[in-house]
């Protein structure tokens, strides 16, 4: 089976719309939500990039709501009720630092005739900021910028997040207690811990304040001493024991792994053979990058010409450790040393994104390789110069190679497509 680059394009571009699409809220909430007691108060909280996505599909379902809900600036949706505010992510801003504060106050004193959903996504751990006492906004935004260089993959950085915070690791369900509360959750981590979502803010934490100064050592993290001070101090998350969670329930609805099963099943569909490599990578996107292009050269070496091509699916989070001062992300960079690893072999195309539509800090989901991506940037060491400086949007954006989707409304963290065709002699 043969196939032209256009075809590979549009088969890998749909592989991606179609992994979005299966995270989509408006498709995934309203079937998980109980029906409405319209005799209880019902207030609707929330935070992360799916999360205004998330209050419209209740409220498409429900009808009107109180509540606040944060999401990333760009990624507001309407509602009829319930109140969206845009924040910053990946580094805090005072916007989400007010309205953490204000969505705390709705939830004071509130009784357990009361009904609480919290609606709760990835990039829930920037817009959910309400630093530890004694730290400002200014510092724990200090502490932010140093966790997002290190390349400390995500669980690891936000156990250090949730030991600056009085809103992280249960927090947020404490402030509603004792009214019941629904956590609906869609997952952007690898292994879909509910603890590691947003940092967890209405699940318990196992970890220790010293857990987080060992992370800061082990990964050279410069942070402010307030910050320092506060977690010598010992934080106030709660144990997964605490009986404030005792009216708290935690479910995933939507997890990377769907979104990769349901791409096999359409690649499937359209005769290619497919290989999932799993859901949960981690690593340093550069190095999974080099992995990946040894491994598709192997597996294309083994078909023939009569094969039908071979898709290689993965998904998880990958880090990128900060050695330039370029423009680039996780999912940019592991395309960018794929590239370079492949070199320019025949018949192998690639895409990498994040469902979110935001790689790295920039508003891109990542990039397309193909067999000529070499060539037409000018030559590998062009290639070297930009991955040393990080600047890996900047390289696919000359190619105009870069994958730009907008605002998806969902997050479930990386989505990698290798497409392996048959080449003649092989």
């Amino acid at each position: 089976m043969t196939m032209t680059r256009d075809e590979a394009e549009t088969l890998l571009r749909g592989l991606f719309d179609l992994a979005v699409a299966t995270a989509d809220p408006m498709r995934i909430v309203p079937e998980r939500l109980p029906a409405r007691d319209d005799a209880r108060k019902v207030v609707i909280v929330g935070a992360g990039k799916a999360s205004a996505r998330m209050a419209e599909a209740v409220e498409s379902h429900w009808g009107p709501c109180e509540g606040l809900v944060i999401t990333r600036y760009g990624y507001a949706r309407p509602t009829q009720g319930v109140e969206i505010v845009e924040a910053a992510h990946p580094t805090p801003d005072a916007a989400g630092l007010h309205a953490t504060r204000r969505m705390k106050a709705l939830l004071e004193d509130l009784d357990r005739d009361t009904f609480v959903l919290a609606l709760i996504s990835g990039g829930a751990s920037a817009l959910l900021v309400d630093p530890a006492e004694g730290v400002s906004l200014a510092e724990k935004q200090a502490l932010n910028a140093g966790l997002l260089a290190s390349g400390m993959p995500i669980d690891k950085m936000n156990i250090v997040r949730k030991h600056v915070s009085q809103i992280k690791g249960g927090q947020l369900a404490a402030a509603a207690y004792p009214a019941e509360m629904l956590a609906l959750l869609i997952s952007d981590v690898p292994g879909d811990d509910p603890a590691d979502i947003g940092s967890g803010p209405t699940v318990g934490e196992t970890s220790a304040a010293a857990d987080a100064e060992a992370l800061l050592t082990a990964y050279d993290v410069a942070c402010p001493a307030p910050v320092q001070a506060a977690i010598a101090r010992g934080s106030s998350t709660l144990t997964p024991t605490d009986p404030r969670l005792s009216a708290t329930t935690t479910e995933i609805i939507a997890a990377p792994a769907q979104s990769l099963n349901a791409a096999a099943e359409m690649a499937r569909s359209a005769g290619v053979q497919v290989e999932i490599l799993g859901d949960a990578l981690e690593g340093e996107a550069r190095d999974i990058g080099e992995a990946h292009a040894g491994l598709a050269i192997q597996r294309q070496a083994a078909l023939t010409a009569e094969d039908a091509p071979l898709l290689l699916l993965s998904g998880g989070e990958l880090t990128v450790t900060r050695r330039g001062d370029g423009v680039g992300g996780p999912n940019a960079e592991y395309a960018l040393a794929l590239a370079l690893a492949l070199k320019a072999r025949d018949g192998i195309y690639a895409l990498a994104g994040d469902t979110d539509g935001v790689d790295g800090a920039a508003d891109v989901a990542g990039a397309l390789v193909f067999p000529d991506t070499l060539q037409r940037c000018g030559g590998a060491e062009k290639a070297r110069a930009a991955i040393a400086a990080n600047d890996s949007h900047r390289f696919f954006e000359a190619l105009g190679d870069q994958l730009v989707t907008g605002p998806t409304l969902t997050n479930v963290n990386d989505f990698r497509a290798l497409l392996l065709v048959p080449t003649a002699g092989e």
